[in-house]
Parts: C-alpha cells; structure tokens; sequence
C-alpha cells in the first residue's frame, strides 16, 4: 500500500521532504538539556496534540524509521487524517491505511482508541496514535457519519478547515459566519459519541457558538496567542480563557505564524506564546500541538523545493494562510524531541516541574478522559 494515495492532510505540507534524513532528525536542533527535563522527560506521558507520524512510500516501515519513532520518548500523538477536501471514500482508506502500519509494527505502535491507552502506551514503550480531523468534508452535510468515524477510532473532530463548510467557519471564512443549524446538531451529536471538538481552524464567531453549544469541553489542539502577534490562526485572549474555564485545553504550535514574516521563529518565540497560554488560560489547560511531523524539517535543497510545491497546491485551493511563505519548523525546535526541548525551557525559565509535566502531555490526556468519560 502507497501512502500518496491516501496522505493529502493539512500536516501534509509540514510533512514534505521530512522523510528524506531520518538520522539527520535525530541529532539536528537539539539544544543542551539539563539532567533535571531529562529525568522529566523519561517519566512524563509526552502527548503531542497534533503531529504526524513518520510514514513512508511503502510498507512496512524501514528500521530506521521505527528507531526514530522510539527514540522520539513521544508516548502518543494525535494525527490529522481526512485532508482538507478529503471524501468519505478516501478518508476510509487513510484510516485503513494507518491501521494497517500499526497492525504491521505492534511493538512500536498503539492505536488511542480511550483514556487508558495513553497509560498503556507508556507502559509498553509503544507510540500510540490517535486519529483525527482537521477537516469536515468527509462528513459531507451527514453528522450520522461521526457516529462512523468514532467506531474506527476518530476521537477528535473539528467542524471546518480555514474556509466554511456545512457545520461553521474557518479563520479565512468571508463572510465570517458562525456556527450554522447542522453545525448545531453536529456539536450534539459528537457530545453524544464522546467525541472532542476542536477549533484550532474555526474563526471566532464559530468558536464562541461551539463553546456555547457543547455540554462538554472544547480543544484548541494547535494555534498561538493573537496577543504575541496577532495572525488569523492565533487566538485572543478570550478565547484562550472560555476554552480554558469550560475545561478544555490549548496547544501551542510551532509554525512560522508565531513571528511576522520572513523571520524563521526561534525557540524564544515559541515560549512567548507558551509563556502567555500558561498566564492566561492557567497551567492545567496549557499543552504542545506541534502540528508538523514527528521527523526533523528537511531544510536541503531537495526538501525546500517539496515545500514549495505543496505551498503552491495549497494556494490554488484558496486554504493557504497569511505568512504561509517559510518552512514549518521553529529554530530550537526541529528536532523529534521537541517536546523535551520545550520542558527544558519551561524549567529554565523558573516553571516548577509539575507545570512542565502538565504542558508535556498530562493536560490533553486528562482533558480526553473529561470529554470521552
């Protein structure tokens, strides 16, 4: 089975040319880490909220792909599948597609299907996945077809990609409507199935009726702080604090929407935002939704020119955001233990372990066993 027969997601421009230096990802970015995020990272549950696992052209995977995945110390990841356009025929096929590498490495890999795997997966030494949605356009104008996905174990939805679909509005919706009638029904019906919303691309008016509408809390699984610098997929302060108040959690990102275009985002910028999460939205609803790819950003020649193809696809489509015009990585952050680079950081900066632990991975899994519970 060929994965570019399936693999068109939105992590799919984060994702270009990363593949071509598997060992270059393992050494590259990684700063000093003290002895002390180190025994931290060992025994935190290390849960990024929107990243993708490594995949290759073909199966099953190269042995050193899967010492990559191991190396990473990730206990779990949650992975966009569906694309932006994808149709339900296809999107079927991706999740077949993924549950067929998992069936084929089940020492390395664990599919989430509930609260307990992540434990598991840690426990087992094993990567776990936990599919996901960016997109509704598998969905069609059909909410019966979340109680589909939910059975083969899509446990995070959103309800529109950047633009408008039947349910809500992106961040470049225009008009900037909100969240419409079956939109509505959609909220109840993923409340019912134990399914978590997400509005990491919802614009605001439909992120404000979503936390209106849903008896459960709502995820911002990926975005920044629009008071860091204000970009059409980083969030305001009230919208940070409702997510925060009703009992959901936001992840910080690491893309170039961090920073005004050209400057290429560093670690210190990433921590702006983390820093502004935590003070706002407090340090029990604060996590890490890299959104980009398990495997270091491939800055040769071969890979920028990848990047650049698929930039150019994503501009035809009209779903390309502002400052999409440099790589997708963060400078300090290019490296698959990103995650531990961040609680070093935390650390560094006067955080108390426990604060770290909890951005590390322990609020996303506490906010998913609130809302499948």
């Amino acid at each position: 089975m060929n994965r570019r027969d399936v693999i068109a997601g939105p992590l799919a421009l984060a994702a270009t040319g990363l593949m071509a230096g598997t060992a270059l990802a393992q050494t590259q970015d990684m700063p000093d880490i003290s002895p002390k995020a180190r025994a931290l990272y060992r025994r935190a549950l290390v849960f990024d909220a929107n990243c993708a696992p490594p995949l290759p052209d073909n199966l099953p995977m190269p042995p050193d792909t899967l010492d990559m995945v191991r190396a990473s110390g990730v206990t779990a990841v949650k992975s966009t599948l569906g694309g932006i356009d994808s149709n339900f025929e296809d999107t079927i096929a991706e999740i077949a597609f993924f549950q067929r590498f998992i069936e084929m490495h089940p020492q390395v890999f664990l599919q989430v299907r509930d609260y307990g795997d992540f434990a598991k997966a840690k426990a087992e030494k094993r990567f776990g996945i936990l599919l996901s949605f960016e997109s509704a356009a598998m969905l069609e104008d059909k909410p019966e077809r979340i109680e589909i996905f939910r059975g083969l174990g899509v446990r995070v939805m959103q309800l529109s990609y950047n633009k408008a679909s039947p349910f809500g509005a992106g961040v470049l919706a225009d008009p900037p409507t909100g969240l419409t009638e079956l939109g509505r029904k959609a909220v109840d019906t993923m409340n019912k199935q134990g399914v978590a919303i997400d509005i990491s691309h919802a614009n605001a008016a439909t992120s404000i009726d979503v936390l209106k509408a849903s008896a459960k809390p709502v995820l911002i699984t990926h975005a920044g702080c629009a008071a860091v610098y204000a970009h059409p997929r980083n969030k305001s302060d009230t919208l940070l604090r409702a997510v925060a108040d009703k009992g959901g959690v936001v992840g910080i990102y690491d893309l170039p929407y961090l920073t005004p275009s050209p400057k290429q985002p560093t670690l210190d910028d990433y921590m702006a935002h983390m820093t502004h999460a935590l003070e706002i939205c407090g340090e029990d609803h604060v996590g890490i939704g890299s959104d980009s790819s398990l495997s270091a950003w491939d800055t040769s020649p071969k890979g920028m020119a990848e990047f650049q193809k698929s930039l150019e696809e994503r501009r035809k489509k009209g779903v390309a955001a502002p400052g999409e015009d440099r790589p997708m990585y963060v400078i300090g952050l290019n490296t698959p233990r990103r995650c531990e680079v961040i609680a070093d950081a935390l650390l560094k900066r006067g955080y108390p372990a426990r604060v770290a632990e909890k951005v590390l991975g322990r609020n996303f899994i506490e906010g998913l066993g609130r809302i499948w519970g």
